[in-house]
């Protein structure tokens, strides 16, 4: 998805704004022969719940899992601190563009925990490891964190003002990527015969691939082969196996990616 087009051929691409889109999983559903995450149970599986921020713009000063580590069935608590001790690096990034300037894109580091600030309600600070879901989610409750909140970057126009809170060190001013497409003075020469110019302030949501089963996976390490395998919902079977390779710093044949859907299929 990442590849771009001919821009001709990308103003025309079937699937676009308003164009039907034909469903294929529809029957199966309906017939209740759906498949998710749930219905994948490996032997002696464990559980996981995360810890999560509920402050929008902090400094982490320290986060207290002793009473958690105590309760029943828990088998542990991670913590950045801890990934990065067995070697987990940040999140890929598999996006290379040009901004206007043809200067590369920011790319500030993004861990699975955050190990410094958060940035947004519910990120993801420690999980709880459990024999079961309910002792996994109660030890996440017995979890103390101590943030120091910082004031908050509510609307994206406020995050561009000078002086706003700034959310990383390597995006200056909030900006990671500034992107020009098109022909401006084209689009001016447009705009100045027209007959009549419309001005409106719209605001686009945000469109990200949304699994019906989001922050849901099954993983399995294979500690003869030294192999993982994860289960989970995504439309990038290659890219999140090499995302996943990356991260854990280990080779990618060592990493087998099951595509879990709605429809049931597995790639």
């Amino acid at each position: 998805m990442n590849v771009r087009a001919d821009d001709e051929k990308l103003a025309t691409m079937k699937f676009a704004v308003g164009q039907p889109v034909t469903r294929a999983e529809d029957p199966r559903l309906l017939r209740g022969e759906g498949q998710y995450t749930d219905d994948v149970n490996r032997p002696g599986q464990v559980w996981c719940a995360m810890v999560r921020s509920s402050v929008a713009h902090g400094v982490i000063r320290n986060i207290d899992a002793a009473a958690a580590k105590e309760m029943p069935g828990v088998l542990a608590v991670y913590t950045a601190a801890d990934l990065a001790a067995a070697g987990c690096g940040p999140m890929a990034y598999r996006v290379a563009l040009k901004g206007r300037n043809g200067s590369d894109i920011i790319k500030p580091k993004r861990f699975a925990l955050a190990h410094d600030k958060v940035r947004f309600v519910g990120d993801p600070v420690a999980c709880v490891i459990a024999q079961t879901s309910a002792q996994a989610q109660d030890a996440a409750e017995a979890v103390v964190l101590d943030i120091e909140a910082l004031d908050p970057v509510i609307e994206m126009a406020d995050a561009v003002a000078p002086g706003a809170p700034q959310l990383y060190d390597e995006a200056p001013a909030n900006v990671a990527f500034d992107y020009h497409f098109g022909d401006s003075e084209k689009v001016e020469a447009a705009f100045r015969s027209a007959a009549h110019v419309t001005k409106l302030h719209i605001v686009d949501t945000r469109i990200v691939i949304n699994a019906m089963e989001p922050r849901a996976a099954v993983a399995e390490y294979d500690a003869a082969e030294g192999r993982f395998t994860l289960w989970a919902p995504t439309q990038g079977v290659m890219g999140s196996r090499a995302n996943a390779a990356e991260m854990m710093g280990v080779a990618p044949d060592k990493v087998r990616l099951w595509r879990r859907t709605s429809a049931g299929r597995s790639a």
